[in-house]
């Protein structure tokens, strides 16, 4: 699958197309993150999408931080069957009642894990050997839904007692928070966030 061409200058991942996702694509996407803020916020919006599109996620993304504490685990941990009923009420988020739940319960299992490992970012990290997975993927058909690293970490995940973490959400979590470099080696992006 040929890459979307922005200008000359510019050939990006086919997925790319939507105003928000270029800029995701451009800034974010594939770029190593060691905060344990963002990766909550990535493993709750992930777990979000299950069975959506990813622009649907992005669109509700300031949304999800305003209702979700701006992905404060603390603060979520902490969150009452008032809060969920606020959010089940909340337009700007996907009203999924078992989804609204797990983000309250990750949280919580969150801050078991940081308490385990001093932070999530030592705990995620490891399923990669604690840096990128580098991929030299020439169309997005090459590209996997699930790989032995995410199949690790979704299963100790859910030993952790973590919901809406399956595989596929895992890898697409790792390729988000740039465990795994799965930009297309077409696009400019591929030799930039390699670390």
């Amino acid at each position: 699958m040929a890459c979307r061409e922005e200008s000359a200058a510019m050939t990006r991942c086919p997925w790319a197309a939507e105003p928000e996702s270029i800029v995701y694509h451009d800034e974010e996407w594939g770029v190593p993150s060691h905060d344990d803020r963002h990766l909550f916020e990535m493993l709750i919006l992930e777990g979000a999408q299950a069975g959506l599109s990813w622009i649907t996620i992005l669109r509700k993304r300031e949304n999800y931080r305003r209702a979700f504490a701006n992905f404060d685990a603390a603060k979520i941990a902490r969150f009452t069957d008032k809060d969920t009923a606020r959010l089940l009420a909340d337009a700007g988020i996907v009203r999924n009642r078992l989804k609204i739940a797990s983000a309250i319960l990750n949280a919580r299992g969150t801050l078991a894990v940081i308490e385990e490992f001093g932070s999530l970012d030592r705990y995620l990290w490891q399923f990669t050997g604690g840096g990128p997975i580098q991929n030299s993927f020439r169309s997005m058909d090459g590209v996997p839904a699930r790989t032995a690293e995410s199949d690790a970490m979704s299963k100790d995940l859910k030993d952790r007692g973590f919901k809406f973490v399956g595989t596929t959400i895992c890898y697409a979590f790792m390729q988000a928070v740039g465990m795994v470099n799965d930009h297309l080696v077409t696009c400019p992006r591929h030799k930039a966030v390699v670390g």
